[in-house]
This record gives structure tokens, C-alpha cells and sequence, in this order.
């Protein structure tokens, strides 16, 4: 329990707000951030005196149980941390329907996200709060005043950065047509220079994807989009059989965002053209779409950023830059709608959602009056 914090009333009464630990948090963490989503999770919990039982991806085990041993090492008891790795369906249902749970933190897909959120709200009794962060279908909008050679840079970073296996990754590419056959020209060269391979060596630039179920989903979708677009970029063939689940990262026009229904959780990127007339709906139809963690703005005039920036299409938006900086630690992340409850992990806010609030009203009158005053 925190120190009481005075809150400002009129004399003659008295008002402490406090602030409690919830109790037993789930901490459901995913394979693509093994050890800094896992640990950030958790610390956040114990931080606000929580007890913790971590569930982590099912793909990330090992990881998980050396990074959960050594914050024993460190002198976390064990009796506040367990970590229960294992089938997420088998143990979800019965962590979730736990008597003891306070809270739940969740990173993943939107749709075990909302599977959980069901669950959460079958349970009698007490509310319990879900503190989830999912992916998106991330777009990046690039004017005709943009420079070339950053917009392709952060587009390299953003959408085939870690395999685009990342909930901030760039998904679609929105482009103005007076400058789309430059960036598509530059776009493609830039890929040419990619390299697959194993992540420990140097040279690799792009490593596989997690799995064989991954990479049958992502080919599965691209025969799909064969029929609806028109592949203009791709990295190259490696010269030797790569050991692992590889997929090139490749760039696909679509004619617009209804061809876009979901997110591919890997290295594919969905380019549209816009005239500038026409950005004012294709930006409608991305807020309609409700499902956007990072939106990425490219342009040299400041009131173009605001104007987009004002419109508050996502939980987090970069100008100028590339979309994935947040995610290892360099400001506050966080998505809403489709994309998470909020509020922003490393943010201002975050802890508040792992604690409960408990406030005091006294009347001092009662007892004679406000003694400060007289003191004065």
C-alpha cells in the first residue's frame, strides 16, 4: 500500500486517495519478444506489488524459465513469481477462471485477445481488468514532398524488420502517385541488397519466420493476393538452401484497403497509390478500420503531419521516422481499439492499470474544524 496522497476539497474535509496492489496477475506474453515483453510484463506487476504467474508463449519456453530463474537469483521469492509455460488453450481456461485472478496482461494476436476478454466476462464475481496490447494493419503515408531515400529506409525497417514479425510492423504503404514510381524503384533496389540467413551471422539481414505454420500461412496468402495484386518487388534468392522457415520479404500493390482485411504477422508489404485529393477518404477508411497500432507519416510539411496526426487514427504515430523504435524501449507503446486497451507500456500510466484505487472522506468539522487553519 502507497502513502496516502492528499487530494485538493474544501476545508472542513478531508480527502486520501490510496492506492492497493490488485493481487495475482497473469502475465500472457508472445514468442516474437521472448524476454522483453515477458520481463517488462512481470516487472510491471511486482512493481505494484502484485503476485505474478507468467504464461509464456508456448514456442519460448526456455527463455521464459533462464529469465524467470535468475529473478529468482535476484531475490524475487517464488512464492510471488511462477512461471507456467505449457498449451495456451489447456491453460488459459483454467488461469482464467481462477478464483484468485486480479488481472490479466496480454500480448498477442487481436483474436486471442478477444477470446480472452470473453472468457474474462463469463466469470462471476469481481471485474477482472485485461491490459492488452495486439498487432494492427499498420500503415505508413507518404506525400510528395517526402525524401525518397529516408521514406525507403524506414520502410525496409518498419515491414521486414525481425521478418515483419512484429505487432508495430508497416503492413501498408500509402503513397502519392506523383512520387510512386520513384519510391517503387528505390523500394526495389534496397530489397535486392537484402540477405536471408541465419540471424547470428552479420551479414543476414532478414531471419526466418517462427515457424512451419507461419510460413504456410504467409505463402497461403500470397497465392491469395496473386489474384487480387501485382507483386512489384522482391528480395532475392539466396545461393545456398537456407535451414529454416524463410520467406522473402516482398512488396504487392493493391488497388485499395478493402484488399486489406487482415494482418500477416511476416515480410509482406501492401503498397496503394493516392491521389491527393483522395487521402481525406483512404484515411477514413483506415480509422473505420479500427485495427491500427503505428501509423507512419512521411513528409517535409509539418502541417500535413498534424493534420493526420490530429485525427487520432491509431495508439501510436511516427513522423519522419521508421515505426519499430518504441518497441525496444525508446518511448511509450501501446495500441487501442482493435489494437489494445491501453494505456502506453513504459508510459506514465501503465502501473495504474495493476493496482486498485481505495479513497477516504473525513469530515474534520466533526472534530472541531480545520486545524491548519488555526495553525496559520
Amino acid at each position: 500500500m502507497t502513502d496516502p496522497l492528499l487530494l485538493p476539497g474544501p476545508t472542513g474535509e478531508d480527502n486520501q486517495l490510496v492506492y492497493e496492489p490488485s493481487g495475482v496477475c497473469v502475465c500472457i506474453s508472445p514468442w516474437n519478444f521472448p524476454l522483453a515483453i515477458f520481463i517488462g510484463q512481470i516487472a510491471a506487476a511486482l512493481a505494484t506489488g502484485n503476485a505474478v504467474v507468467a504464461k509464456p508463449a508456448e514456442q519460448t519456453p526456455l527463455t521464459a524459465y533462464r529469465a524467470v530463474q535468475l529473478l529468482h537469483e535476484a531475490g524475487i521469492p517464488t512464492e510471488v513469481l511462477a512461471l507456467l509455460p505449457g498449451d495456451g488453450e489447456l491453460l488459459g481456461s483454467r488461469l482464467l477462471a481462477h478464483p484468485a485472478l486480479a488481472g490479466v496482461v496480454f500480448t498477442g494476436s487481436h483474436d486471442t485477445a478477444v477470446i480472452i476478454n470473453r472468457a474474462l466476462a463469463q466469470r462471476s464475481g469481481a471485474i477482472v481488468p485485461l491490459v492488452a496490447e495486439t498487432g494492427g494493419i499498420n500503415a505508413m503515408v507518404v506525400d510528395s514532398t517526402a525524401l525518397p531515400e529516408q521514406v525507403v529506409d524506414d520502410v525496409i525497417t518498419s515491414a521486414f524488420q525481425s521478418a515483419g514479425q512484429r505487432c508495430s510492423a508497416m503492413r501498408v504503404l500509402l503513397v502519392q502517385n506523383d512520387i510512386a514510381d520513384t519510391i517503387v524503384d528505390m523500394l526495389a533496389g534496397a530489397m535486392a541488397a537484402l540477405t536471408l540467413g541465419n540471424p547470428c551471422c552479420v551479414e543476414t539481414d532478414i531471419g526466418p519466420v517462427i515457424d512451419g505454420n507461419a510460413k504456410q500461412m504467409i505463402e497461403d496468402y500470397i497465392d491469395q493476393l496473386g489474384h487480387i495484386g501485382k507483386r512489384l518487388a522482391i528480395t532475392p534468392e539466396t545461393l545456398s538452401k537456407l535451414d529454416g522457415h524463410f520467406v522473402r520479404p516482398q512488396v504487392w500493390e493493391v488497388p485499395n484497403l478493402d484488399a486489406v482485411e487482415r494482418e500477416i504477422f511476416g515480410p509482406i508489404l501492401h503498397l496503394i497509390r493516392y491521389e491527393k485529393d483522395d487521402l481525406p477518404d483512404i484515411l477514413k477508411q483506415l480509422k473505420d478500420k479500427d485495427f491500427g497500432l503505428t501509423l507512419g507519416i512521411h513528409s517535409r510539411i509539418a502541417g500535413f503531419a498534424d493534420q493526420i496526426w490530429e485525427q487520432r487514427l491509431v495508439g501510436n504515430t511516427y513522423v519522419n521516422r521508421d515505426m519499430v523504435g518504441a518497441v525496444v524501449g525508446v518511448n511509450p507503446f501501446g495500441g487501442h481499439g482493435r489494437s489494445g486497451t491501453g494505456p502506453k507500456a513504459g508510459g506514465p500510466n501503465y502501473l495504474l492499470r495493476f493496482v486498485t484505487e481505495h479513497t477516504l472522506t473525513n469530515n474534520i468539522t466533526a472534530m472541531g474544524g480545520n486545524a491548519h487553519l488555526f495553525s496559520l
